[in-house]
Order: C-alpha cells, then sequence, then structure tokens
C-alpha cells in the first residue's frame, strides 16, 4: 500500500473519519478492504501494561503479566543513557511479543512542584536531563521495531483539573524549560507518536493548539509522526483536527466519526486537512505495524534481572554518616515498618503493571543477613500506633543496627490528582523520632514518588532514597544495603528543607482555571541557586561508597562549540561510578538566567584508584537562550563559565571561555532601546551612519559633561540631544531589517 493522494482519493469520507479516530479504546482502524491494518497501542513508561478489559484506561483491571520496572522518577536517578536505552529495548521487546505497536511513553513533562501528583512518572525539574535520557530511551524502543509516544505535550504540570486547566506561562519559560526535552527527543530520536496533553496553555486546549501541534512540532521541529490526543482529551474533534491533532483517543465511536464527516460537509473543515492527518496515521501505522498477529514468549527473568540492576544502579545513598552502610553480614540488624513487607514499587494509575514477580525487601534481608522484624506502624492508619512503636523501640536495644522503611501509600501519590503534603504519614515520623532517641546506628529506607520533608534527619544516620523501584524492589534494595552494589544514583529533582520553599508554594492549585507560572525560568535548581536558599538535598546530589576527584579541566574553543575535558579519579578502595555534571554559566547575556545550567552528563565506572579522561561536546544552544521578541535562540557574545561538578552546589572544577557567534543575534531596536546601548553593537554602525543618528552620537560623546546623558536615555527621548524623530524611526526601520 502506497500512501499517496491517489489512494487517499479512492477513501470514502466515512473511511478518512473512522481513521482519525480510535476504535477499541485501543487500536487504530481496522479495513483489509483498502489494505489498511490497525494496530494496538497501550501504556507502559515503566512496563508493559497490555489490558485485557477495553474500557480500562486507569490501570483498574489486570493487564497481562510484565515486568515492572522501576519508575522514571528513580530511573532518571541514574543519569545514564546506555542504561535508559536498554530499558527502551527491554520494553521494546515486551511489547512486540504482546503484538503491541505503539508504547505510550516516555512522560518527559517538567518537576515543576513536587506535589504534582504524577512527579513518579516524570524524569527530572531539568529539560537537559529529562530530553537527554528521554531521547536514549525513545531509541532504545524503536530499536525493536514498536513506536513510542512521547507524553504529555505540554507544560503539563499538575493533575488537578488537568482537563481544563490552563497552564498560563511567558513564551522563554515555555521553550526553554517546558518544551526544550520534547524537542530535543523529536529532533534526536525520531519518535513515531507525541500524545498532547488535557491542559490548556495560555487559554487555548493543548488539542486545539495550533501553535503548539503545527507551527512548532511540525514546523520549526520537522516532526512527522503522527500527534493523538490523551485519553478523553479532545474536547472538539473539528478544532482539533484542523490545529494538527492527528487521532482522537480512545474515540467515541459513530458520534466522532460522524461529526469529521459533518464539518467537511458543512465546509467548516477542509477535506485537505483530513487528509493530512490520514496520510500521517497511515504512514505511521505502516511503519510501526508487527509483522504477525500473534503473541509469543520472552524471557521475563532475564528482564527482572535488569529491572533489578537498573534499580540498585539508579538508588540514591543520601546520607551515610560514620559509614553506618553498607551493613556487615554478621551485624544483627533490625528492620522495621510494613513497607519492608508489603513494598510500595509502581505507580498508581495507567501506568500501573501486573507485575511478573515482586522481591520483598524483608525476604531479601533475611535471607542474606541476620535480621530481624517489627511493624512500627500500620500502612492503613497514618495515626501513631503507641503499642507498635515501644515494640519496636525494645526490639532495637538489642540490636546492632536499624533500618526503617518509610514512605506513602498509592491513595496518597496518584495519577488523577494532586498531593497535599510531602511530608511522610505522622506514624512514620514519631516512628523514626523515637528509634532516634535511642542513639543507635538508623537507617532510613524510601519508597515514594517524589521529595520527601525530613524534619527528622537527624535522627537518621543514613538515609537511602529508593523511589518506586519496580518488582525487584527487594533485591536491588539488598544490593545496595548490602555493598553487593555501590550506589551511583544521583537526584534529578531538589529536595527542599520544607515546602514553603518551593516557588510555587503560594500558587500552586490555588486557582481551579489557571495555573500561573510566576517563576518563569526559575524551576527546581535554578530557583534554589539564583535565591541562595539552602536545601535539604541539591539537584545532582549523590553519595557512593567510595570516594572520587576532578582534575585537569582544559576547554578548546571552536565558534560557537566547546570541548571541555577532564579526569575523574577513584580515590577510595571500592570500585563505584560517579555522574559528572557539566554545568554553563552565562556572565554575558543581559537577561534574567539562572547561576548555572545543567548542559551534559557523563557516568563514569572506575576501578578504586583509577583514573579516567571525560570529554564532553557543548553546542550553541548550551549557551543560548530564548529571545521571545525575535522568536528565536540566541547566543551572545562574551563570556560564560563551564562547570564541573558533583552537585548543583559542589562544583569542583571552573574554567572561563569566549564565546563569539558569527551572527550575534540580539534584542530588536525600538525607541525604548537606550542610546548608550547602540556602541555596543557594531552590527549597527550602518543603519546609525545612513540615518544620522550617528554624527550626533559621537558629537554627544565628546562632550565630557554630556556624556553620561546616554546611559538612561532611550531613542524616544533622543529629542534631548538633537535627534530628529524621522531619523529615528528611520534608524530603527534599519536597524532591524537583518535581525
Amino acid at each position: 500500500m502506497e500512501i499517496n493522494q491517489a489512494f487517499l482519493n479512492k477513501l470514502s469520507l466515512k473511511e478518512k473519519a473512522s481513521i482519525v479516530s480510535g476504535h477499541n479504546f485501543w487500536f487504530t482502524y481496522d479495513d483489509s478492504a483498502n489494505g489498511i491494518k490497525k494496530i494496538m497501542m497501550t501504556d507502559g513508561p515503566s512496563g508493559l501494561r497490555k489490558q485485557a478489559d477495553s474500557g480500562d484506561a486507569l490501570g483498574i483491571n489486570d493487564s497481562v503479566k510484565a515486568v515492572s520496572f522501576p519508575v522514571s522518577a528513580l530511573t532518571a536517578s541514574s543519569f545514564d543513557r546506555p542504561m535508559m536505552h536498554q530499558l527502551g529495548v527491554e520494553l521494546g521487546i515486551a511489547a512486540r511479543a504482546e503484538n503491541v505497536s505503539i508504547l505510550l511513553g516516555p512522560g518527559v513533562n517538567i518537576k515543576r512542584t513536587p506535589l504534582a501528583g504524577r512527579n513518579f512518572e516524570y524524569f527530572s525539574e531539568d529539560p537537559t536531563l529529562a530530553g537527554e535520557l528521554g531521547t536514549a530511551y525513545v531509541q532504545g524502543v524503536e530499536s525493536q521495531g514498536v513506536g513510542v509516544s512521547v507524553k504529555h505535550f505540554a507544560a503539563n504540570n499538575r493533575e488537578n483539573q488537568r482537563f481544563t486547566s490552563s497552564s498560563d506561562i511567558d513564551e522563554r519559560s515555555l521553550r526553554e524549560i517546558y518544551l526544550l526535552a520534547f524537542e530535543k527527543i523529536v529532533k534526536n530520536a525520531d519518535p513515531a507518536t507525541l500524545m498532547c496533553s488535557y491542559n490548556k496553555i495560555n487559554g487555548t486546549l493543548n488539542s486545539q493548539n495550533k501553535r503548539l501541534l503545527t507551527d512548532i512540532l511540525r514546523g520549526e521541529w520537522g516532526f512527522d509522526g503522527f500527534v493523538m490526543s490523551d485519553w478523553g482529551a479532545v474536547a472538539d474533534h473539528t478544532a482539533a483536527i484542523k490545529a494538527g491533532l492527528d487521532l482522537e483517543m480512545p474515540g467515541k465511536g459513530e458520534e466522532s466519526v460522524q461529526e469529521i464527516i459533518d464539518a467537511v460537509n458543512d465546509g467548516s473543515l477542509d477535506e485537505h486537512q483530513l487528509d493530512n492527518s490520514v496520510r500521517r496515521i497511515l504512514a505511521t501505522v505502516k511503519r510501526w505495524a508487527n509483522k504477525s498477529d500473534e503473541t509469543v514468549d520472552y524471557d521475563k527473568d532475564r528482564q527482572h534481572q535488569f529491572a533489578r540492576q537498573l534499580a540498585a544502579d539508579s538508588m540514591v545513598l543520601l546520607k551515610n554518616q560514620n559509614n553506618v552502610l553498607p551493613i556487615n553480614e554478621q551485624e544483627s540488624v533490625l528492620v522495621i515498618g510494613q513497607l519492608a513487607k508489603s513494598p510500595r514499587y509502581q505507580g498508581s494509575g495507567s501506568s500501573h503493571v501486573n507485575a511478573y514477580k515482586v522481591s520483598v525487601p524483608l525476604d531479601e534481608l533475611q535471607g542474606r543477613a541476620n535480621v530481624s522484624y517489627e511493624d512500627g506502624y500500620q500502612l492503613e492508619d497514618v495515626d501513631p500506633n503507641e503499642k507498635l512503636i515501644d515494640k519496636a523501640v525494645s526490639a532495637s536495644k538489642s540490636a546492632d543496627k536499624i533500618i526503617i522503611f518509610a514512605g506513602f501509600t498509592e491513595d496518597e501519590e496518584s495519577e488523577g490528582y494532586d498531593k497535599e503534603t510531602i511530608q511522610l504519614p505522622d506514624n512514620q515520623v514519631a516512628l523514626i523520632q523515637a528509634i532516634g532517641k535511642l542513639n543507635k546506628p538508623l537507617i532510613v529506607v524510601l519508597q515514594n514518588g517524589s521529595a520527601v520533608e525530613m524534619p527528622w534527619i537527624n535522627d537518621a544516620d543514613a538515609i537511602l532514597e529508593t523511589y518506586l523501584a519496580g518488582e525487584a524492589v527487594g533485591e536491588a534494595t539488598a544490593d545496595i544495603l548490602l555493598g553487593d552494589i555501590n550506589p551511583s544514583g544521583k537526584l534529578a529533582e531538589t529536595f527542599p528543607i520544607q515546602l514553603s520553599d518551593n516557588p510555587t508554594f503560594n500558587t500552586f492549585n490555588k486557582d481551579r482555571d489557571h495555573e500561573i507560572y510566576h517563576e518563569g525560568i526559575f524551576v527546581g535548581y535554578r530557583y534554589y541557586d539564583a535565591n541562595q536558599r539552602k536545601v535539604q538535598f541539591p539537584f545532582g546530589y549523590g553519595l557512593s561508597y567510595t570516594n572520587f576527584e576532578y582534575q585537569n579541566l582544559t576547554t578548546e574553543v571552536n565558534g560557537t562549540h566547546v570541548t571541555a575535558k577532564f579526569n575523574v579519579i577513584n580515590t577510595g578502595d571500592r570500585d563505584g561510578k560517579e555522574i559528572a555534571e557539566v554545568y554553563v554559566a552565562n556572565q554575558t547575556s543581559e537577561i534574567e538566567k539562572a547561576p548555572r545550567e545543567l548542559r551534559d552528563f557523563a557516568k563514569v565506572s572506575l576501578q578504586a584508584g583509577e583514573t579516567k579522561s571525560v570529554s564532553v561536546e557543548l553546542n550553541e544552544r548550551s549557551f543560548s537562550w530564548y529571545n521571545a521578541d525575535l522568536g528565536k535562540w540566541q547566543i551572545d557574545k562574551g563570556q560564560y563559565d563551564i562547570e564541573i561538578g558533583a552537585s548543583s552546589r559542589d562544583l569542583r572544577l571552573r574554567e572561563s571561555v569566549e564565546i563569539k557567534p558569527v551572527v550575534n543575534r540580539t534584542k530588536r531596536v525600538t525607541e525604548s532601546t537606550y542610546v548608550s546601548d547602540l556602541k555596543d553593537r557594531p552590527e549597527l554602525d550602518k543603519a546609525l551612519s545612513e540615518s544620522g543618528l550617528g554624527d550626533i552620537l559621537t558629537a554627544v560623546e565628546n562632550q565630557s559633561d554630556s556624556a553620561r546623558l546616554l546611559e538612561n536615555m532611550p531613542l524616544r527621548a533622543g529629542v534631548m540631544i538633537g535627534m530628529d524623530r524621522n531619523k529615528i524611526k528611520e534608524f530603527i526601520k534599519l536597524a532591524n531589517e537583518n535581525l
């Protein structure tokens, strides 16, 4: 089947309308008479969720058995592109075996606030990290002949009123923070589809947002797949098709078909626009349709072992006072907390997986060390149980070390609604504080989907962040606690000391209809660093059982590209992995900007005592900001600092470079442009000369008592120094012609 205009002309209007509507909840249109094969799509950012029940979008009913991999909140902490690529490969294998053609994931929305209910399903507060890991993930899935749907496009950062609320955001923040990860994936990984989100952006529903779906996604980024809606996101099917949406999911049956037929017949929808969507859908279906309709078996045991490795390599050691960890197998250890025997290992909602086999932390620890157990609290009751606490305190007195498993239940973190707090339940806090008073080595293991407040941090000697670690949670957690694997994960989000420290504290979810992004580009560490605010743990932070040093940073500048090379040394006595983070600090542009921004990273495996050289390439976009006035990315001539470190607040190496772009893109000249700024812009010399303003400026500058007048004088006030209004207008016209 060749998908050209001649083929489209053979299709009836009803057939075309059927193609742009989903069928049976998970499928595209099936038409064997025209050689059109249906394909199946299903959820699966952290494991395949192929539903037996066609009417279940939120994981209420059982799906086929599949390996539950760690959620994105944890895998992002790996900072490991090859591991993310392999995760994609494993998901692709599972999807292909189950005759699934499109996997709905990954989710790459930004973690603007720790209260967002779906944060467990997203990578990071930083768009570079989200985009790089998302690219590797997509390339892995699609290497197996399975397409993806990158979601949720875009600025979908809260769950409450997610179908109707508007994300009100300025253009620069939209481009630099909320679209960047999607842009990276589209340009570098060629995803099969994108899924548009429920929300509005600046008052326009994303499913009807032509600027988002057509002008930016296709016109600027060159996306050639199709755009599907999130399930139930389409309010006006005709308006959506006109804006650039291709496939309404899950479809409303004959109603969806008939409304498109009626729109074409009454002239409100041009059939050529409909043809564009049909062409994109059919091309994608042809490319990604499975070769066979049969499901086949695949090695879930091997995938389980990969899930174990991925989880362990991603877990973050947040504290390890006096080297309490790793545990010596000869020590007597008391494990406390129901989450140790009933672990929370995955998110709730559409990403919920019917896990192949779940390993239990308590069972793994008891099988490999000298471990006893107490409940300490009840998961179903958040109030402190003094009887259980007293029993745990008593048992702790005879133990060498105590491990408390703490975290949140599914009811407290889920798709569909936002969180109200990031404090652990009262019963768990009371337990930690009671055990802490014993002054015995105390280790807290966290199971959670997002950042946590830690008023109890001084009670704990060690803290291990496991997020939601997938079905191998038991083995992976034991691997880290017992030292079989050296922890190497680092936080992909900032942990504030308290929720009120977050820039969205007074605004998030306050308006049912509008979520106003007052903080602009200052999201996550960008905000905390710019405001010099103390945090519990900074972005990019994580400890190891060994130590690393950084040395010998050198840089080579080639136009707007910089090569940075440096050494990482394992100075300890254990093998380990270090994540080296590369930040750029813009010291040049006269705009609001963060002190530094992550631009690259490298995960380096080092034997004890080993040194390795690391080389990273920074391109023009690494030094650019989005100029909303010009509608383009801008790089300014001047100084930029390359900073290398172990976190956003642990910078070990720094070197300044001078960037000299071939075209120095600048702000447009207006009547509000300051006269003193003109002399620093040589590209304006010709316009100054031709308009006659150059001679006036030179004369004023040569008068020492008048020169300082120019520092705070806009062009519109130039009449004060003899500028003619017509000459000012002519200069502005000439100055902006080539921008």
